[in-house]
C-alpha cells in the first residue's frame, strides 16, 4: 500500500472486521466507484434505479443502500416506528432476545426505542408481541444462535399472534406522506400494501452472513422476515461505508425517506453516488462467482495451515467449522501449550509487528488459541501467514508462557 504516512498494510487472516477495513473490493466495484466519482447525478433517482436492480438481483420486493449495517438498523427501526416527521426520540419498544444483545443494538436505541428483552421461548415471544412493539430485531450468526429462537419460529409466531388478536389491537396502517413533492423525488406516496403488516415486523441483521450468497433472499423471500440487513463491506466486498436493506417495499421506502438527503433522523447517514454504484457492482460480482469453488479454495488454505503447523513443539492445530460468524467454511484453530514458548497475546503482537502486519483471530476463543481465517486473504498470502507462524513458533523466543 502506498501512503504518505508510513502506515503498514495488513495481511488479514482474521475476519471482515471494520477495524481492518472490512474487505477488499473486486475490480468491477473499484471501477464503478471511480466512474461515479467523475459525474454529477440526480442522487434520489440513482437511489431508485440502484434499488430496483438490487431487488431484482436478490429476489426481494425492494432494496436500498445505506451507510453501513449499523445505519441500516437505525433506519429500519425508524421505519417500523412510523413515517418521517422528525418525531424522534420515539416512545416505542423493540423486542430482542436477551442472548442476542450486543453493541449494535445501540443503533436501534438511537431512535429512542426501548429494548424489551425476552428469553428463547415461544411463550415469552408471544407475550412481548401482544404488547405491540414496533418490531422484533433478530441477529443472525453462529455465536448468537443459542440465545434465541430460530428465525423461522420468530416469523411464524409473529404471524400467529397477529391472527389471534382482535382488529382493534392490530397495527394501524401507517401510510407514507406524499413523497412525490419536488424535494423528495422518486417515491410513490402512500403504499397500498401497508394494511398487510398486521404482524409485528421481523427485522434480521445478517451483516456478516455472506457467504452463502443465498442469505440475500433466504431470510426474506424464503423464511418470511420483513427485512434483512447486510454490511456492504464484508462478504459482499463492496465499499466499507455501505450497507444493504432488502425486503418489504414499505420498509425500504421509509428507510429512504428517513435518510439523507432529507432532513430526518438519518440525515447524517449519507450514501454517495460512489457507494451506490460500487455496492451494486459488488453484488453483481458476488452473484457471478462460483461459490462452491471459492469455498473449496478456503478449505485448501486451511489444509495447508494444518499440515504446515502440525508437529511444532507445544502447538496443536485443528479445523474449526463454521467460521466465527457462522459462514460455511473452516478456519485453522491453533492452540499454544505452556511448552511452546509463546503466550497467545505475545504471538498475536509479534505477527502484528511485522511488515506487512499479520492479523489473526481471537474472538470467542480460549486465551491460548488463535484462528486463521482464509476468507479475507489474497492469493499467496496464506503461505506468508504460514511462514511467519512457523518462523516464530520454531524460535521459541517469544513472550514466555506460564
Amino acid at each position: 500500500m502506498t501512503n504518505p504516512f508510513g502506515v503498514r498494510s495488513v495481511i488479514n487472516a482474521s475476519a471482515t472486521l471494520t477495524v481492518l477495513g472490512g474487505s477488499l473490493m473486486p475490480p468491477p466495484a473499484l471501477k464503478a466507484m471511480a466512474d461515479a466519482a467523475a459525474h454529477f447525478v440526480d442522487l434520489p433517482e440513482l437511489h431508485d434505479r440502484v434499488g430496483e436492480r438490487l431487488a431484482e438481483l436478490t429476489r426481494n420486493e425492494a432494496a436500498c443502500v445505506t451507510s453501513g449495517a449499523a445505519a441500516a438498523i437505525t433506519l429500519t427501526v425508524a421505519s417500523c416506528v412510523g413515517e418521517p416527521a422528525q418525531t424522534f426520540p420515539a416512545d416505542a419498544e423493540v423486542v430482542m432476545f436477551a442472548g442476542q444483545r450486543n453493541g449494535y443494538d445501540y443503533s436501534a436505541r438511537l431512535t429512542g426505542a426501548r429494548i424489551v428483552e425476552i428469553g428463547p421461548s415461544v411463550a415469552e415471544l408471544r407475550e412481548a408481541l401482544v404488547r405491540r412493539p414496533v418490531c422484533v430485531l433478530w441477529f443472525a450468526g453462529e455465536h448468537l444462535a443459542g440465545g434465541a429462537l430460530p428465525i423461522e419460529d420468530v416469523v411464524r409466531v409473529a404471524r400467529e399472534v397477529a391472527g389471534s388478536l382482535p382488529d382493534t389491537t392490530a397495527l394501524e396502517p401507517r401510510g407514507l406522506p406524499d413523497l412525490t413533492a419536488p424535494e423528495r423525488p422518486g417515491f410513490s406516496g402512500t403504499d397500498p400494501a401497508l394494511p398487510g403488516p398486521r404482524a409485528v415486523p421481523v427485522i434480521v441483521d445478517a451483516a456478516a452472513q455472506i457467504p452463502p450468497a443465498s442469505s440475500l433472499w433466504r431470510f426474506t423471500t424464503e423464511v418470511g422476515a420483513d427485512a434483512v440487513i447486510f454490511s456492504g463491506g464484508k462478504g459482499l466486498r463492496g465499499p466499507q461505508a455501505s450497507g444493504l436493506v432488502l425486503g418489504k417495499r414499505w420498509i425500504v421506502d421509509r428507510c429512504r425517506a428517513h435518510a439523507s438527503p432529507y432532513q430526518e433522523i438519518g440525515r447524517g447517514m449519507k450514501v454517495g453516488k460512489e457507494e451506490l454504484l460500487a455496492l451494486l457492482a459488488a453484488v453483481e460480482w458476488t452473484l457471478e462467482q462460483d461459490e462452491d469453488a471459492m469455498l473449496a479454495g478456503y478449505e485448501r488454505m486451511v489444509d495447508r495451515w494444518i499440515a504446515g503447523l502440525q508437529g511444532l513443539p507445544g502447538v496443536v492445530v485443528e479445523r474449526g467449522y463454521p467460521s466465527e460468524a457462522g459462514q460455511p467454511h473452516s478456519r485453522a484453530i491453533v492452540r499454544l501449550s505452556t511448552t511452546c514458548g509463546w503466550t497467545r497475546d505475545g504471538l498475536v503482537a509479534a505477527l502484528w509487528d511485522r511488515d506487512p502486519r499479520i492479523a489473526v483471530g481471537t474472538f470467542r476463543l480460549p486465551d491460548d488459541a488463535i484462528a486463521l481465517n482464509p476468507q479475507t486473504l489474497e492469493p499467496g498470502e496464506d503461505a506468508v501467514v504460514l511462514d511467519a507462524l512457523v518462523s516464530l513458533l520454531s524460535s521459541g523466543n517469544g513472550e514466555q508462557a506460564g
